[in-house]
């Protein structure tokens, strides 16, 4: 017997409540004051936190996976799903229109049940073409025996390790529909438990092909979505996990090779979602940020040129601004650049570095 799901208690899951119970306080109160803070706040703000929340959820649970994505496009997309103006035209991208896509169902449709139509379709949505990157899979439904052993790896291709290996295909519809009905269940659990039990489980059995781990992540927040009562999240959990990305695989590990108790991996969860509550702050007083500059910016009648370039400074700008750099983005001649940068230090939203250099650069005050 090497693994979780072989033993016999299987998938009774234990847990030492006193050890968690001081911790997941912490982690509800936390919750509340962050919801009650942002409950203050106008309709706008909480709407851009969200998509801050929800971009960087997605980005970074590719992320775990090795995958990059474009936190660009990721953003449009969620924005234009939830309406939400955030000025320009971003090309459409078929792959990360399918994962926003499971990440908005997953979240805001929470209270909606889980059934295996669900999971099969946000699985279609993560693999339109078929393909997880040059290799045909098996899409909209569990794995099956001819894909073989599926193995939970980590790390580069050539130096990947295996963390553990999941049931055999022929158990899955067996364990797939206990798990479902469990996860609907009304049951005398905290939520935030739950969330932690149902990605244990999840990953577990790793029913798919490819994709377990984020639609592990996307369940999760399904439950952490019911247990703050709102579909809009002004936390990531996988953010956290990406930082973390070492503990969380250990933690994985050393689970799947124990006993059904799983106090050790509930204090875990617990603990990384405290730290994920926490990491709003910073998000929130980016956001914060950017209403300031806008409330000064719609002061004046700004064109066209001088939005686009503000929206680049307040999101994915690095570096100083540049007349030449300007000219580009906002698709306009050099002395037309100069000529609006001008107008935006008169208007106090710009200032000239002080560093020296080959080129004059501007900052956001």
């Amino acid at each position: 017997m090497r693994y979780i799901h072989e033993r016999a208690e299987w998938p009774n899951f234990q847990w030492n409540i006193e050890r968690l119970a001081g911790l997941l306080a912490t982690v509800r109160h936390k919750q509340g004051l962050l919801l009650g803070r942002m409950s203050t706040l106008g309709f706008s703000i909480q709407a851009e936190a969200g998509l801050e929340i929800l971009t960087e959820d997605v980005v970074k649970s590719s992320a775990i996976e090795g995958e990059k994505l474009d936190s660009t496009l990721v953003r449009s997309s969620l924005a234009r799903r939830l309406g939400i103006d955030i000025g320009g035209i971003t090309p459409m991208n078929r792959h990360i229109e399918g994962i926003v896509e499971m990440m908005l169902d997953a979240t805001q449709r929470y209270a909606g049940p889980l059934t295996k139509e669900r999971l099969v379709g946000w699985h279609a949505a993560l693999f339109p073409t078929g393909f997880s990157g040059f290799r045909k899979i098996t899409v909209g439904a569990w794995r099956t025996a001819e894909s073989g052993a599926m193995q939970v790896i980590s790390g580069a291709f050539g130096r990947e390790k295996v963390h553990f290996e999941a049931p055999d295909a022929v158990r899955l519809d067996k364990e797939m529909n206990a798990f479902l009905k469990w996860f609907d269940a009304k049951l005398d659990l905290d939520p935030v438990l739950k969330a932690g039990i149902a990605h244990l489980w999840f990953v577990t059995l790793h029913p798919f092909e490819d994709g377990n781990g984020r639609i592990a992540r996307a369940i999760a927040d399904c439950a952490l979505a019911r247990a703050d009562n709102s579909s809009q999240r002004f936390y990531s959990m996988s953010a956290r996990i990406e930082q973390e990305r070492n503990a969380y695989y250990a933690i994985l590990e050393t689970t799947q090779k124990g006993g059904v108790d799983i106090t050790n991996w509930l204090e875990w969860f617990l603990e990384c979602l405290e730290r994920a509550i926490d990491g709003a702050d910073e998000i929130l007083a980016s956001v914060l940020r950017k209403a300031q500059v806008w409330n000064k910016a719609n002061q004046y009648s700004l064109n066209d040129r001088q939005r686009i370039v503000l929206n680049f400074l307040l999101n994915e700008f690095k570096g100083k601004l540049t007349s030449s750099k300007y000219a580009k983005l906002a698709k306009c001649s050099q002395d037309t650049a100069l000529r609006d940068i001008r107008e935006l230090m008169n208007y106090g939203l710009l200032f000239q570095s002080e560093s020296g250099g080959r080129s004059t650069s501007y900052e956001l005050r």
